[in-house]
């Protein structure tokens, strides 16, 4: 026991953390599933939300959970017949919207499954109610393990420019998509570029029209480790900082480019990963953390809750703490991914070769470009001198491979002998991949007075952790029971109400106590 109390109190290394943190979690999250034998599994959430718990972190940090998602909120980005089908479709009647699930491909990556629509919501409410907060600056960095689009469109509302960052394995075709042809958002992707899902992610895939070299890919081959990754993303990275000054930073945080991910062929080890974090953190601007993939869920959560403690600037030991999932993280029983002996692929010939290139690409961007401070800029077709220099040539990917009888095991086995090296998306059905405009997002037109007033009704609890004591090793009902018992507001609402002001230095559309 007194190994384990050592555990729980984390030494911060420049004492108490100069960033205030807020972190968002839903206990109902890991009671979600894709299905039987699918590789993306909610439940890997809750099990960094229980190592987070019981290492203490919660001492550092303010805890919310956040309203889910309303269908309106949702529609800023995605169409309403998308929304409305995610909101009707269950597995009892998916035969009827064959054509649905054709237009909107959902299907085997993407499956239908039991409280589809309610995940949806809980995964994006977490990631607008962080950046509503980083908008007021009631927070410095936001933490929330997933949605995207929507958190950024929230951000859009406060901040001229906004920097995303994917360190994912697989590219970040969604998000990319969604912001491809503006200079608002800026996406920067490090991912395995091949035959290999999704088959986008070009070095030559830079945007077009106003979006026009804000879009960076870096495409890495298999076998990256720790020092070859931290050559390309410091200066990459730092490149994003200086040519395009962003207001706020999205950082995805996906875990399958960790060394022995079941559907990865990266081999960063947990430590190499979360340098991407501590470097991030290191400018100084509103940060929103978020997940993304990873598929060997011990690994998912040791790295996420790693990289927690290092967001509020606390170094975590190995010796990891009786927690509910305790017996996950056998044999080590450790907080640790460490490398293989995985051969790296990437010469130093290579990513010096392209780093120039995606530099040089950097270097035509507009410096810090303008934005106007009172009406949203809206995305209008782009009339340039010349049309050709400015179409859309990035190639299209028809993905139909065939699957094998053992792809979608329910193995979690880890280590170079058990990866199975899939193309798999990663995404979750909140993160469209069709090309829908992201001029809905901004030139969606307002609805009736009454139905702002009513989406805009933001209903949260505060779990304020200081000074409480939790036990270790509780449950969640447990850990509840406890917060209940302890702190008086736990359970109580906190109500306002405003309506949608659709201006860049405006209040958000969701309010924060």
């Amino acid at each position: 026991m007194s190994n384990q109390a050592k555990v729980l109190e984390p030494i911060a290394l420049n004492g108490q953390p100069s960033r205030r943190v807020a972190y968002f979690y839903d206990s109902d999250v890991g009671n979600y599933a894709y299905g039987a034998g699918h590789p993306m599994k909610p439940h890997r959430i809750r099990m960094t939300h229980s190592l987070i718990m019981n290492y203490g972190l919660y001492k550092k940090m303010e805890i919310y959970r956040a309203k889910p998602a309303t269908k309106h909120e949702m529609c800023q980005f995605h169409s309403d017949d998308y929304i409305e089908f995610l909101s009707r479709v269950t597995l009892e009647n998916m035969d009827n919207y064959i054509k649905e699930q054709g237009r909107f491909n959902v299907g085997d990556d993407c499956p239908v499954f039991e409280g589809l629509f309610e995940f949806c919501a809980i995964s994006g409410g977490g990631s607008m109610e962080g950046a509503a907060r980083l908008n007021r600056g009631k927070c410095d960095i936001a933490l929330n393990w997933a949605d995207i689009v929507l958190g950024i469109i929230e951000l859009l509302r406060y901040y001229p420019r906004v920097l995303y960052i994917d360190i994912d394995v697989h590219h970040g075709d969604g998000v990319e998509e969604a912001f491809y042809t503006t200079d608002r958002v800026m996406t920067c992707s490090f991912h395995k570029y091949g035959e290999y899902f999704p088959g986008t992610g070009e070095l030559r895939d830079i945007g077009v029209g106003k979006g026009k070299y804000y879009s960076v890919n870096f495409p890495l081959r298999d076998g990256i480790d720790d020092e070859s990754y931290a050559y390309v993303f410091e200066p990459v990275v730092s490149a994003c900082m200086e040519w395009y000054r962003p207001g706020a930073v999205v950082l995805q945080c996906g875990a399958d480019s960790l060394a022995g991910d079941r559907l990865g062929c990266f081999n960063l080890s947990m430590k190499g990963h979360a340098s991407c974090v501590k470097f991030v953190k290191k400018f100084g601007l509103p940060t929103l953390v978020l997940g993304g993939g990873g598929y060997t869920m011990r690994n998912v959560s040791r790295t996420w809750t790693y990289e927690t403690g290092l967001i509020n600037d606390v170094e975590i030991g190995p010796e990891m703490p009786f927690n509910d999932y305790y017996e996950y993280y056998g044999p080590t029983y450790e907080l640790n991914v460490p490398a293989s002996n995985m051969q790296n692929m990437n010469s130093k010939e290579y990513l010096e070769k392209i780093k120039v290139e995606v530099l040089k690409n950097l270097s035509r961007t507009k410096f810090a470009p303008s934005v106007q401070m009172q009406d949203v800029p809206r995305d209008r077709d782009n009339n340039c001198e010349d049309q050709e220099d400015n179409y859309d040539k990035r190639k299209i990917f028809l993905w139909n491979k065939p699957q094998r009888s053992d792809e979608f095991s329910d193995s979690e086995d880890e280590g170079e002998g058990n990866r199975r090296n899939i193309t798999i998306s990663e995404s979750l059905n909140t993160s469209s991949n069709s090309s829908e405009d992201f001029s809905r997002a901004l030139n969606s037109e307002s609805k009736e007075l009454e139905n702002n007033l009513e989406h805009d009704k933001s209903v949260k609890t505060k779990y304020n952790t200081q000074n409480i004591k939790i036990e270790v090793g509780t449950t969640d009902y447990q850990y509840k029971k406890q917060m209940e018992d302890n702190v008086s507001s736990f359970v109580e609402p906190v109500v306002a109400i405003n309506t949608i002001n659709n201006t860049v230095m405006s209040d958000t559309s969701r309010s924060t106590s």
